[in-house]
C-alpha cells in the first residue's frame, strides 16, 4: 500500500490493518496520541487531502495514493497565520488538544478565509479542549484571519 505522508511516499508492506492508529501511527500521529478509535476528541486530527479527518477513525483503505498531511508539515500562509494568532492568543494550556485544533482551524480558514462565528463553531465543534480554552481558541481564528485579510 502506498500513501504520501508530509510530503514523503510511504509504502506498508505485510497485512495491512485497518485503521491508521494500528498500522501506520508512527507515520501519521505521534505515540502519545493513541486514542481511542472512536474519533470524539479531535486531537488526532490531520488534513486528507487538504480536509481536516481524525486519523484515529480513518480506514487504511480510505488513504490509499492519497496525501496526509500532519501537524508537523502544515505549512503556507494560513497555517503561518494560525500557528502566529495561538502564540499572540496564549492558546495552548495542556496542549493535548492543540495539534488537532489548529489543523482544523488551518482547513476551516483555507476554505472560508472570513468565517462566521457559526461558521467557526461548526468547523470546530469536533475538537474538545480539556482545559476549555475555547474563547482563545475562537479569538486566535479571528485574529488570523484578519491577518490573511491584509
Amino acid at each position: 500500500m502506498k500513501l504520501t505522508v508530509n510530503g514523503q511516499e510511504r509504502v506498508l508492506e505485510g497485512s495491512t490493518p485497518t485503521c491508521p492508529c494500528s498500522g501506520y501511527r508512527d507515520l501519521l500521529v505521534s505515540k502519545e496520541r493513541n486514542s481511542a478509535r472512536a474519533a470524539l476528541c479531535g486531537a488526532c486530527t490531520v488534513h486528507l487531502d487538504g480536509q481536516p479527518v481524525r486519523s484515529c477513525s480513518t480506514s487504511l483503505a480510505d488513504v490509499e495514493g492519497r496525501r496526509v498531511t500532519t501537524i508537523e508539515a502544515i505549512s503556507g500562509p494560513v497555517a503561518e497565520a494560525v500557528k502566529s494568532a495561538w502564540i499572540k492568543n496564549n492558546v495552548p494550556q495542556s496542549g493535548y488538544c492543540q495539534s488537532g485544533q489548529i489543523m482544523t482551524a488551518v482547513a476551516l480558514l483555507e476554505s472560508i478565509p472570513k468565517p462566521s462565528g457559526d461558521e467557526v463553531n461548526s468547523a470546530m465543534s469536533g475538537n474538545i479542549c480539556r482545559c476549555g480554552t475555547y474563547p482563545r481558541i475562537r479569538a486566535a481564528i479571528a485574529d488570523a484571519s484578519k491577518h490573511l485579510g491584509q
